[in-house]
């Protein structure tokens, strides 16, 4: 008897020491189900994943099961409603985010799957449905002034956009000089962006130039920490480029965007919904806002016009001198930013063609007329995904200098915006 007690008491003891079993994330079987479900997708619309780096079965699965229209937007249905059955009272603060962050990306989803069968909505509906914020429209008047202040900085005779281009032409890098000038703007950006983010151990890029593209730039992560950053050299490249797609496609923007998701979401918590990223979902509003803002977070005040002056220009062949007028030119540009929403809207409600279309761009973007077309045919791509890039650099901004002016401060809120289940609505 004094040995079964002793062996009951080991027991026990064994029991009381023991660690409990990890609880069951509730979220976790619908987050497997729209990653297959996002891939499905990806079979009847290429473009649609933008990235995934999670079990290859699971690609290999959607390619060879592939499955129709109806069929996804049934199960989309049921994993929203999976979804939304985990209440977040028994959720802590970031499982919160995380049900809230599935329920939009299988809203935007649903979405998709009804303009992949031909729907159309009008161009804010669209925008709203699949980036999760309404884009305010203004009329192509309210630039009107910005523009009378450009003509201040470029005097002459013509149309504004040719003398703007005109301009411009003469900081064009030279092809033999375009990759080292490139390389020097994303090591720059990379070093500034590690001063204040830690990034995986062993992360890196690969560069490369290519053409035939409806964009300047493109970030393809391929898992790991490792990224693919292509830039098109269909048109001419100006200087000021280097130091825009080195911060927005690398440091720290998409590059860094991604990493972060992977390192902390994906492996630290297992949560797998983030090992794809679809390119029409309320992701690519932090992902597009947050590589615009990067570059002046990055490059605060002067410091940009600085670096290009003593570091870019000089390998580009430039004269450094004329950085200053070439910059003042590029910052009263920017406020013309959100005429290209604008002008996308109207063409895509139907309310001009695209000539007109090219031709507002033009005037109001001030662009020659092969990068007016080149703009255009974005949007014949992407169509309201434009709202992504003013919009979303917009309201990041106002997110993250809500830190204060403190620039440590202000990395700290992007660290945490780049780095969490992050939603438009939460700007």
């Amino acid at each position: 008897m004094r040995a079964l007690l002793t062996a009951v008491c080991l027991l026990l003891a064994a029991c009381a020491t023991r660690p409990a079993e990890p609880k069951a994330d509730p979220l976790n079987p619908a987050a497997e189900a729209y990653v297959k479900l996002v891939l499905a997708i990806g079979e009847l619309e290429p473009g649609y994943v933008d990235a995934y780096y999670g079990p290859q079965a699971w690609a290999d699965a959607a390619k060879a099961n592939k499955r129709s229209a109806p069929q996804l937007k049934a199960e989309a249905d049921r994993i929203l409603a999976e979804v939304e059955a985990v209440s977040p009272a028994g959720l802590d603060p970031l499982e919160a985010r995380r049900r809230a962050y599935l329920i939009a990306h299988l809203k935007a989803a649903r979405f998709r799957l009804d303009m992949i069968e031909g729907v159309r909505k009008p161009f804010q509906d669209e925008a709203q449905a699949l980036f999760g914020v309404r884009p305010p429209v203004k009329p192509l008047s309210a630039y009107d002034p910005v523009l009378a202040r450009v003509e201040a900085l470029v005097p002459g005779s013509g149309p504004l956009a040719e003398r703007v281009d005109a301009f411009k032409s003469r900081y064009v890098i030279p092809a033999d000089r375009l990759d080292a000038v490139m390389r020097a703007a994303i090591a720059e950006c990379r070093k500034r962006t590690l001063a204040h983010i830690a990034l995986p151990a062993g992360e890196s890029f690969t560069l490369e130039f290519v053409t035939g593209k409806s964009w300047s730039g493109y970030n393809w992560y391929k898992g790991d920490a490792h990224s693919l950053i292509q830039v098109n050299t269909d048109l001419p490249i100006f200087v000021d480029r280097a130091v825009d797609l080195g911060c927005h496609e690398g440091y720290p923007g998409h590059h860094t965007y991604n990493a972060l998701l992977e390192e902390r979401l994906t492996k630290g918590r297992g949560w797998v919904e983030f090992s794809v990223y679809p390119l029409y979902s309320p992701q690519s509003f932090i992902a597009e806002g947050s590589g615009n803002y990067g570059i002046d977070l990055a490059f605060p005040g002067e410091q940009r016009t600085r670096f290009e002056a003593d570091a870019l220009y000089p390998l580009a062949g430039l004269d450094p001198k004329t950085a200053e007028a070439y910059a003042a030119l590029r910052d009263a540009m920017r406020e013309l930013d959100g005429a290209r929403t604008t002008i996308a809207a109207m063409y895509l409600d139907g309310q001009i063609d695209r000539e007109t279309a090219i031709a507002l761009t033009r005037k109001y973007n001030l662009m020659s007329r092969a990068r007016a077309e080149q703009r255009v045919s974005f949007t014949d791509g992407y169509r309201s995904y434009v709202i992504n890039y003013g919009l979303g650099q917009d309201m990041v901004r106002a997110h993250v200098e809500k830190a204060g002016p403190d620039q440590s401060a202000r990395w700290k809120a992007m660290e945490t915006l780049l780095s969490d289940p992050a939603l438009p609505s939460e700007l």
